[in-house]
């Protein structure tokens, strides 16, 4: 591409420096290999935004090279693509070898913004595939490119996506569908079944010397620590639970939290059959695979601390038994003083009281035992009237036991009164912490169908400019914060997805 730099400080792609610390470790953490070529690729999204953080010119994806390279049909200077070695704990049984088994890191590119990860998800086959066949589809792209872009905006830590390249080969899931190639970015892709593939192949040594990397290039202020890879332990459990404590506030729920989908770095990471809770149920599973409900809403922040517990596990040779089950238990405290917090803001209080938190387990009762949508009532909630005898429609209708609502509102009325919390003051710091849009199911679904049925890919474009302003009212965009339509009661995802 010889294209003209669209703005200042953007380059193009060969003007873009690449690198890949990951791929100087030693070859036990990786085979190095090319991407399986793409038949005929065109570009389906792109995200301008995303670009900017390796300082790239948005104009650069106008030109068909710009498919080529973002499938892995062809490789710039500096690419050194490979796919990571990894194990771990799936649905809570132990896999000795996982690793990419459709993703293919090309290197990072280093931007005024740091460096990021470049990953092909749907590359092809890799030593690691298995079963599989080393491709995406275009729905499971579809997902993750607006999942992590609204996660990001919602000011959750996650991967983020570059761009979406198409192709007409078939692929073969519960039906035939489109191949796809997405271009995710991370400041890294390793995880907690990484130290447990060598740990349990009692490698370590490679323990070690991944916990030296990981120190060096994304936590340097440890490196100075008396027990550095302690410290790393107690830095990934803090991260941990304050992103699982975000998960739990916004009402987000993974589907699949493997230990080889976990991050080191507390992202969020390897969207699959995720969801967004609209009617609320404690219960809730998003994800149709889960027969057993092992990851179901209530179990998230459980099942975090189990797979810290795995982690902790395969930091053994390096981290004394004690001091890491020491650790282990300021998960807990973490977690909830994270939590309390995200949900003391979501209900606009100032102040805290040791009322509280029987008074959100209230509100959540009062939401389960209707099965609100939780969305909706928080962001309502901003329109509370606190004076004695306010009616407050627009909340006491998304709830069917009504004289619940009432004694509940009684109570919440009190909880205000007590800090002496203005209607007009507080209405604004809820409405920046409890968004009106949130990636609904059915949302990406109508994006998914557009973009399969009609090669329409408009509507992509749409959700991602909706999804990132999602604690503003956006008035030509009100349809987009109503609940699901009746169509949508069956759609179900899976791990397929």
């Amino acid at each position: 591409m010889n294209i003209a730099k669209a703005e200042l400080g953007a380059v193009i792609l060969e003007e873009l420096r690449f690198d890949n610390r990951y791929g100087r470790l030693p070859p036990a953490f990786y085979t190095r290999l090319a991407p399986t070529p793409l038949p005929e690729p065109y570009l389906v999204a792109f995200n301008p935004a995303a670009a900017g953080l390796i300082g790239l010119a948005p104009a650069e994806a106008k030109h068909a090279e710009f498919a080529e390279i973002f499938c892995g049909n062809r490789l710039l200077p500096g690419f050194d693509p490979l796919a990571a070695i990894y194990a771990g704990h799936q649905f809570g049984v132990f896999v000795p070898q996982l690793g990419d088994g459709r993703a293919i890191l090309l290197g990072e590119a280093a931007g005024a913004l740091g460096r990021w990860d470049l990953q092909l998800k749907g590359a092809g086959k890799t030593p690691y595939s298995r079963m599989g066949d080393g491709r995406a589809v275009l729905r499971s792209s579809i997902r993750e490119y607006l999942a992590s872009e609204a996660m990001h905006h919602l000011g959750i830590p996650t991967t983020r996506a570059l761009a979406i390249v198409g192709s007409d080969q078939p692929v073969v899931r519960e039906t035939v569908e489109s191949a796809a190639v997405l271009t995710r970015m991370a400041p890294s892709h390793v995880r907690f079944g990484s130290f447990e593939l060598f740990s349990s192949r009692r490698q370590h040594e490679h323990v070690r010397t991944l916990a030296d990397y990981v120190i060096e290039q994304h936590y340097p202020q440890l490196g100075e620590a008396r027990e550095p890879y302690l410290e790393l332990l107690r830095e990934v459990i803090a991260r941990t639970a304050k992103l699982i404590a975000q998960w739990q506030a916004v009402g987000f729920c993974h589907g699949v939290m493997n230990t080889d989908n976990m991050s080191i770095l507390g992202l969020t990471i390897d969207y699959g059959p995720y969801g967004f809770m609209e009617g609320f149920d404690w219960g809730h599973i998003c994800n149709h695979s889960d027969d057993g409900g092992r990851y179901a809403y209530n179990m998230q922040p459980r099942i975090a601390q189990w797979n810290l517990c795995c982690l902790a596990q395969a930091l053994l040779p390096l981290v004394e038994v004690e001091k890491a089950e020491s650790a282990l238990r300021e998960y807990e405290a973490l977690f909830e003083q994270d939590y309390s917090a995200l949900m003391r803001a979501k209900l606009g209080l100032a102040t805290e009281v040791a009322e509280d938190a029987a008074l959100l387990q209230d509100t959540l009762k009062l939401l389960h035992d209707s099965r609100a949508d939780y969305t909706t009532f928080f962001r309502r909630l901003g329109d509370f009237d606190s004076a004695s005898g306010a009616d407050n429609t627009p909340v006491r209708g998304l709830l069917v036991d009504r004289d619940a609502f009432a004694a509940w509102a009684a109570r919440y009325r009190v909880r205000l009164a007590l800090e002496a919390s203005v209607d007009a003051a507080r209405k604004p710091r809820m409405d920046r912490v409890n968004p009106k849009y949130v990636l609904r199911n059915y949302l990406a679904e109508t994006a998914i169908r557009k973009a399969a049925d009609e090669r329409d890919y408009s509507e992509i474009p749409r959700l991602m400019e909706l999804l990132a302003h999602p604690y503003d009212e956006q008035p030509t965009m009100q349809a987009y914060a109503a609940p699901a339509p009746q169509w949508a009661s069956s759609l179900a995802v899976s791990c397929s997805s």
